[in-house]
Order: C-alpha cells, then structure tokens, then sequence
C-alpha cells in the first residue's frame, strides 16, 4: 500500500517502453503530481489568469488572492510566516540570491546592521559539507571568491554521515553555516540540533538546504533554528519552476535586493528608487502564478496526507528497500545502513557496470531511477566513484515497486555476463 492513493497520480497509469508498466523511483529529482495539483494549476490559467497587485479588475484580484493564499499554506506547512517567504523558481536561485546578495553587502551595500552581521572579508570563512550538492557549493564558493573569505567544510564518514569530529572549521571567523538537511546521494539525515548550536555559538548565519526533506518528513523551520533555508515545488508533488526562500524576518528585512525591476518598488524617479519591504523587494517582475497556486495545492495535498503518516510509510519502504537490496550481489549501497538514518534516497553502484547501462536496463523493464553523479560530485569522490545509480521514493510507492525494482537489478550483472 502507499501513503497517497496511487488514482490520484494518473501519469502512473501509464505503460512504457513496449507496453510495461512504469514504476516510478526518482521522486528525488521530480516527484509526480496528483490530479488536484494539475487541477489548480489549469483552473487558474484557464479561468483566473491576471497579473498580481498590478490591476483593479477581477481576474487581477482573483490571482492575487490566489498568490498570497497559496503563500499562507507554504509558510504554514514549514512552520513560518508568510512575510519571510520568497518565490522563487527554484532551490538554486534560493541559494544564488542569498550569495549574491550577500556579496553586495560585503561590498559595502546595505545598512550598517546588515553589513556587521553578514559582510564578509579576508580572514572570514563560510562552511558548508562535504555532503552537499552543488546548488549549495558552487554559490559558496563564488562568493568567497569575490570576497576574500576561505571556504571551509564538514567532512563525512565512511558512510557518508555528516563528521562531527572535524566541525572544528566553525571557529570565531565563521560568518555563514550552509548545510544540507538530508543528502540527495546517501539519504543521510544531518545532525542539524548539534551543527545549529555551533554555528550560534560563533554567531554564524545558518542556512539549510531543505530541498530532500521538506517533502518527505515535518519540518519546522522555526523549530529547527535556521536564519534561511531553500526548497523546491518540484520535488514536493508541485510543479517544475517554482521554490522557496526563507528567511528570518528580522534579516529579510535588512536585505538589499538582488534583482531589480517592476513590482519590487515603491517610489521611482529619474534620480533614485525606493525598495518595497519584503518579500516584494526580491520578488521583481512577473511572477509563476499558475505554478505557485500549483505549489499551494500540493501544500494542502500532503498537509491532507500527514507528514508523519508519509514521514512514516518512506521510512517503512527503505528499511525494506535496504534489506532487499543488500541481497543483490555486486550492490554497494552509499550512505547508512540503518534506515532510521535516513529517508527513501537510496544511491548504489554495481560492480562491474557503468551507471548508465544499469539505468538503460532497469528502464527497459519500465523501472525509472536517477544516474549520475547527481550534481554531488565530491561525496562520489568520497565513495571512490564518479557516479552512480539512484532509487528514491515519494508517498505513492509501494512495497510492490521495490520488488519490480529489485527484480530488475537482480538481471543487471547476467545482463553484461558478470556473475550474479
């Protein structure tokens, strides 16, 4: 049985390649959308379709209604206010603003206050993990570039948990802890009650990564002590172009805007320009409407589910996913072995074979799973790969899907004539 009823997501209806049924296993990259979502999104383009807070007629105010409700259930489902929110079109542009506007403020944007507490320079350091897919390595490590700062990291341990012991690079310098919330290779949960008091014991802004979590377990943002953290619609049964930026409120507010345009102001002349408070001021131009009403419903969809009730269906499908797969001969699971450590994201290597040519066969038997190295290339360096192969799962997989999917994989090895 899943957790979310499998009617409600027609694409898993359907057959492919030569007629097999699809069994959908890469929720980690896009998650699929039940029908009440794709329902939200036409009815607002086919019968709201208007541009927000810039016109007095009916389709106008109906689509602002509709944007600022669909922000009201997305603060309220990680446990903020809707003021702290920003859209965005997706984690990565979450990430990117926060690092380039930061970058403002170490060149010396901003007031005072923002500039004491975020503006950073030689001698500073930024720390993020080794654990960490791009979209919250790359940006850091620009930033530091153009500021001075050294870019530091957690290391991991054999099994790709976030170290502990070597969270001795957060000293007195830190000036930004940058942390993933759960691995998108190993499904690792991070210890982010002990990485949070060490970064406010140095006074460090923390920002986490939320993009594997938010749409598997609860998450409360406000519980878990973080001044910002990124995610996105298309990996929690929303649609693609849409994410999340929080931030505290006390911070947002001091922020410079990064983008800059129509509906982010208040007051424009020829001389000078006046920002809008947040979080219009980093939302310029024409918004995803149609997308962030879509994300508002998929909020509502899993609110209606129970995060515990998916928290703990996931749970009960990698644990028997893990036993399953540890009788595969050649299978190297990355990441922990204990599925209480963990979520449904469930990366391997197969001895023998490349990535690629595992997903080709698995694909042949309609089983869709993630090859690569998934925009995490140093903790595949870690694990001594450049790639691997990827399950992951969403609230309607099925115990039955992890049997087709280790079935398949069973036939991998044969397949290439390596023993089995």
């Amino acid at each position: 049985m899943s957790c979310a009823p499998r009617a409600d997501f027609p694409i898993l209806s359907r057959e492919v390649r030569d007629g097999v049924p699809l069994v959908y296993l890469d929720s980690a990259a896009t998650s699929q959308k039940p029908q009440v979502v794709m329902d939200a999104v036409m009815h607002q383009e086919l019968y709201s379709n208007g541009a927000v807070n810039r016109g007095s007629h009916q389709l106008a105010a109906e689509s602002t209604i509709a944007v600022d409700n669909a922000r009201e259930k997305v603060a309220r489902f990680v446990g903020v206010k809707p003021d702290e929110i920003v859209w965005t079109k997706n984690s990565t542009e979450g990430l990117n603003l926060l690092a380039n506007v930061i970058s403002r403020i170490s060149a010396g944007e901003g007031s005072a206050k923002i500039r004491e507490r975020l503006g950073l320079g030689p001698g500073d350091n930024v720390v993020i993990t080794r654990a960490e897919h791009h979209a919250n390595l790359v940006p850091w490590q620009d930033l530091c570039r153009r500021t001075g700062a050294e870019l530091r990291w957690l290391d991991v341990d054999s099994e790709g948990r976030i170290d502990l012991t070597t969270a001795d690079v957060i000293d007195s310098r830190t000036r930004i802890v940058s942390f993933t919330h759960v691995s998108n290779v190993t499904g690792a949960l991070s210890p982010v009650a002990q990485i949070v008091d060490l970064a406010r014991a140095v006074d460090a802004f923390i920002v986490l990564d939320a993009c594997q979590s938010v749409p598997h377990i609860p998450v409360d943002f406000k519980a878990l002590n973080v001044d910002a953290a990124v995610f996105s619609g298309h990996k929690m049964l929303g649609p693609t172009g849409i994410g999340v930026l929080y931030v505290r409120s006390d911070v947002l507010r001091e922020l410079p805007p990064f983008l800059t345009g129509g509906s982010m102001v208040v007051l424009v002349t020829m001389e000078k320009t006046t920002f809008a408070p947040p979080p219009a001021r980093f939302e310029a131009g024409t918004q995803p409407v149609a997308q962030i009403v879509g994300l508002g419903a998929a909020a509502d969809y899993l609110t209606d589910i129970g995060m515990d009730k998916v928290a703990q269906h996931e749970a009960e499908l990698t644990a028997y996913a893990l036993e399953k797969l540890s009788d595969v001969p050649g299978v190297r699971i990355l990441g922990p072995r204990d599925a209480a450590e963990r979520v449904g994201v469930l990366a391997f290597d197969v001895e023998g074979v490349h990535p690629h040519d595992v997903g080709q066969v698995l694909d042949a038997r309609g089983i869709a799973i993630r090859v690569g190295h998934h925009c995490a290339q140093p903790i595949h360096q870690h694990f001594g790969v450049f790639a691997s192969s990827r399950a992951s799962f969403g609230p309607y997989n099925t115990t039955g899907d992890v049997d087709a999917f280790i079935e398949a994989l069973a036939q991998v090895r044969p397949f290439f004539g390596l023993a089995g």
